[in-house]
């Protein structure tokens, strides 16, 4: 990674740091620097230094951070001539955490950002600073000189404006006041900036006198007109300003106040700002002809003031008019005529499009989110001269996709075999609403949430309340998940048709061509991701759903694989996913395309629109986080609204497939053991057996398990790769996972991979781990939120530990005995765990190792009696012929498509 790309991080448990990260713009060596060292501290002494950094251009993801250091910096100020801030932590202004909380950037980590956190980080940044403060010597005002001269005062300077009607000339006073002290009920006390003449006179005041006069020096630096007013000494008395004057005031706000000015404006312009004309838009009154994005919604404009519409002398008036102050019905109002006419002149762009048919509801959702990706959309700049809001029915409506809660009940019905958390109702409700209006939507919730059961529900819901046949649904998963979703849907929804397009379902031949009758009578047709470009009537069918598993999988906009899922038809089209896509604007575009497509404009517009952001100062992904929100549902496992009561355990089978490379060593093993079991007999038959069994575990696991040749290549082993999928998604929610193996000499092996994953290195502990080490390895995992994973032997590591650190725990090979494999879960699952904990037991398909695991499953009691002990000495007993065909390689299962 370049290590000048760096960005802020929010980890689980809410810590801010920094990572590098290949997104993020370039910084400066000295800033790069500074940031590492600083937050290397902590995420208060980053914070601090971020706040330092007042003059910096900062990427967004930074800024947005600076501007929170900021707010408690602005606090400090007000507070230190006092001197009493440092009895506690200076108040945060919880409208402000509540607005900053909600427009949170693109970072690593964004998911978990709440006004909780930031009133935790707000506390840990009252801490560093009381730290740095002590160690330089206690003085505030020259620790806040130390930071930034912006932050150095000892009162406030305040340039105020008001209106004085009775004056015609000049209708605006203008005063500089400072804030020398609080009064005894903590208010601040201004006077008129030239009384500080006088109170700071003499050599003994100089400094203080500089000090306060500090910001209005720089802020004279960038101001030509404030630099004159200081030079001839005008900034100490009460001015006669005309509108112009006034005006030129109020376009320099931002700059001021950057330098450390405070500016006040008259009291009857809310927000600060004089009231501006607007051009007013509704879309979406009614609901609209058509569905999905291509949708025609219509759209209405009026030109008001203040909510009251402009006469047409009024607006000739205001488009007439240079840019200023203008008076209009006995009030100033700022006036920009060629602004005016512009956003005028779209907005009726707007309206001969809707009169010639209607927006498309893509078009509507981007100006309604102010989002300017296509040349159609009004400029961030622009809207300030512009507002659009939703209609009758298009309010309505984005009020159930983003509170889901109170949409109509959907009942999957008496054939559905489980009982719905009330999240997961929620999710099946909004899936519904959107694939009833034809719009796509994109499943988020976090791994273990149930993304598989809302969409079985989903599916189920419309089969059982159409009364006309419909067309079937397409699933594409990656080729390791498509043995579980038939298994869940014979668990959940077994009254659904299911067809697995696949080899290790269908002969070659019947899978290149179906026939058509084989589509018609399934509900659900399920296929690969390596499928979607081998087979021709995938994209020749129309589909009722195209449903994506695992759709990071098409985050890659040129891959083959992404274009074929795009070239899909259908009605409607879901993506599922764990990983946080709001996080990486790339992947966000590219999965967007597939489910509404044109809502982000096309690649090249949308990359456009990246780059104007990227360069942008402050917050700029409101508007597209505001276009998204409707289309995605995530929920976490760390949300207790969600998992209100005690966390779960929940297993799952993570079924792999074997690579050309293994399936021919496993062959091999079949026939030799064949061979020689007509030989062996009595104690020697038993240790054959034992050796064959282990030697097909290890074959399962890797080649060079078995072969011993220390290679451990990923593409030669269908663990590995499946390991790779989950852990990623677990590497992208920073959470942590236990990694279970009963051999020793996998556990090396194993961390090197799963350190080139999480780009990090873990944990192993195994038999020959020292005691002594034990406890140093478990507070570290527990403890240290950098520690990814811990790699841990069955034996070793499977009793004796509490690791509820871990939300993950990965079975990588199996023991064959659950109760051994149940104690080695709960070194996660146990008492302090907080969240749930998803259980991935591997299992190798065709494989000796997926014929035992049903034997568990479907006969319990006889596999406790069966198995009791260790499974290999029961298993022993079985004759030649049992055993072989326990054994026995099934290849179409076993290799991937």
């Amino acid at each position: 990674m370049d290590e000048l790309r760096l960005t802020p991080c929010l980890t689980p448990k809410g810590k801010l740091t920094v990572v590098s990260w290949d997104e993020a713009p370039e910084l400066s060596r000295g800033l790069n620097q500074r940031l590492r060292e600083a937050f290397g501290r902590g995420g208060g002494y980053g914070l601090l230094s971020l706040g330092a950094e007042v003059s910096s251009s900062l990427p967004p993801a930074f800024a947005y951070w600076r501007e929170f250091a900021g707010l408690f910096l602005t606090e400090v100020c007000t507070r230190a001539g006092s001197e009493l801030w440092d009895r506690g932590v200076p108040p945060a202004d919880s409208g402000k955490l509540e607005s900053l909380a909600a427009s949170g950037p693109l970072m690593p980590g964004a998911e978990y950002l709440t006004s909780q956190v930031l009133e935790r980080l707000w506390v840990e940044l009252h801490s560093a600073f009381k730290a740095e403060l002590d160690q330089a010597g206690g003085d505030v005002q020259e620790f806040l000189r130390s930071l930034n001269p912006v932050w150095n005062l000892v009162g406030r300077v305040h340039f105020n404006l008001a209106e004085n009607p009775k004056d015609q000339e000049a209708p605006f006073a203008f005063l500089a006041t400072y804030t020398g002290s609080l009064s005894e009920r903590g208010k601040e006390q201004h006077r008129p900036l030239g009384q500080a003449l006088r109170e700071y006179a003499g050599e003994a005041n100089k400094e203080r006198l500089l000090s306060l006069l500090l910001p209005v020096q720089r802020a004279a630096e960038h101001c030509a007109w404030l630099r004159g007013m200081v030079e001839r000494g005008e900034i100490f008395h009460p001015l006669r300003w005309s509108p112009q004057e006034a005006y030129r005031l109020l376009k320099e706000v931002p700059q001021l106040e950057r330098a450390g000015v405070v500016v006040r404006m008259p009291a009857a312009w809310l927000g600060g700002r004089p009231p501006r004309p607007q051009v007013r838009a509704q879309v979406g009154t009614r609901p609209p002809a058509g569905i999905g994005t291509e949708a025609l919604l219509d759209f209405r404009m009026e030109l008001s003031l203040q909510g009251q519409p402009l006469s047409p002398e009024e607006l000739r008036a205001l488009l007439a008019s240079t840019e200023g102050l203008v008076l209009i019905r006995g009030q100033w109002v700022e006036a920009n005529g060629e602004r005016l006419a512009s956003a005028v002149e779209r907005f009726r762009q707007a309206e001969r499009l809707a009169s010639q048919g209607g927006l498309t509801f893509a078009q509507a959702m981007r100006l309604l989110a102010g989002a300017r990706i296509s040349d159609l959309d009004m400029e961030e700049e622009k809207s300030q001269w512009s507002d659009v809001s939703a209609g009758a029915w298009l309010a309505e409506l984005l009020r159930g996709l983003r509170s889901p809660q109170g949409l109509s009940q959907a009942e999957p019905g008496p054939g559905f075999g489980a009982t719905l958390r009330p999240y997961q109702r929620e999710g099946l409700q909004w899936l519904n609403l959107l694939t009833g209006l034809g719009l796509g939507a994109c499943l988020a919730d976090d791994m273990g949430l149930g993304k598989t059961i809302q969409v079985l529900s989903l599916l189920l819901v419309l089969k059982e309340s159409s009364k006309a046949r419909r067309e079937p649904s397409l699933l594409v998963a990656p080729a390791s998940l498509l043995a579980n979703w038939a298994e869940e849907i014979e668990r959940f929804t077994p009254s659904l048709k299911r067809l697995v397009a696949h080899p290790s379902a269908l002969a070659p031949e019947e899978l290149r061509s179906l026939a058509p009758e084989r589509l018609r009578e399934s509900d659900l047709v399920i296929t690969s991701y390596g499928y979607l470009t081998r087979l021709a009537w995938l994209n020749t069918t129309s589909w009722d759903l195209v449903i994506l598993d695992e759709a990071q999988a098409i985050k890659n906009p040129g891959a083959r694989q992404t274009r074929a899922a795009k070239k899909l038809r259908a009605r409607a089209r879901i993506a599922l996913t764990g990983t946080p896509i709001e996080n990486r604007l790339g992947d966000l575009w590219s999965i967007f395309d597939f489910i509404n497509p044109g809502l982000l404009g096309s690649a090249r517009e949308f990359e456009r629109y990246a780059k104007s952001l990227a360069r942008s100062r402050g917050n700029p992904y409101g508007p597209l986080r505001e276009l998204v929100r409707p289309y995605i549902l995530r929920r976490l496992k760390t949300d207790r609204s969600v998992i209100s009561d005690l966390p779960e355990k929940v297993e799952v089978r993570a079924f792999c497939h074997l690579s050309r490379k293994q399936a021919a060593l496993y062959q091999q093993g079949v026939e030799e053991l064949a061979r020689q079991l007509e030989s062996v007999d009595g104690i020697r038959r038993k240790g054959v057996v034992l050796s064959f069994l282990t030697r097909f575990k290890q074959i399962c696991n890797h080649p060079s398990h078995w072969l011993g040749d220390g290679k451990w290549a990923e593409q030669d082993s269908g663990k590995l790769q499946r390991l790779r999928e989950l852990c990623e998604v677990i590497a992208a929610k920073q959470e942590k996972v236990l990694v279970f193996t009963q051999f020793r000499e996998t556990t090396e092996p194993l961390a090197a991979f799963l350190g080139s994953v999480f780009g990090r290195t873990g944990l192993i502990l195994h038999g020959q781990t020292e005691v002594k080490k034990r406890k140093e390895l478990v507070r570290r995992f527990q403890e240290d939120e950098t520690v990814p994973f811990f790699v841990l032997s069955l034996k070793a590591g499977g009793s004796g530990l509490n690791l509820t650190g871990a939300s993950h725990v990965i079975h990588f090979d199996r023991w064959w005995n659950p109760a051994v494999e149940d104690q080695a879960t709960d070194r996660a699952f146990r008492i302090g765990q907080s969240r749930n904990v998803l259980v991935h037991k591997f299992v190798c398909r065709g494989t000796v190792e997926e014929r035992i695991e049903k034997l568990i499953e479907s006969k319990r009691r006889l596999s406790r009696e069966l198995l009791q002990g260790t499974a290999e000495l029961n298993l022993t007993e079985m004759g030649d012929e049992e055993l072989l065909r326990l054994v026995a390689l099934d290849l179409r299962s076993a290799m991937k498509g």
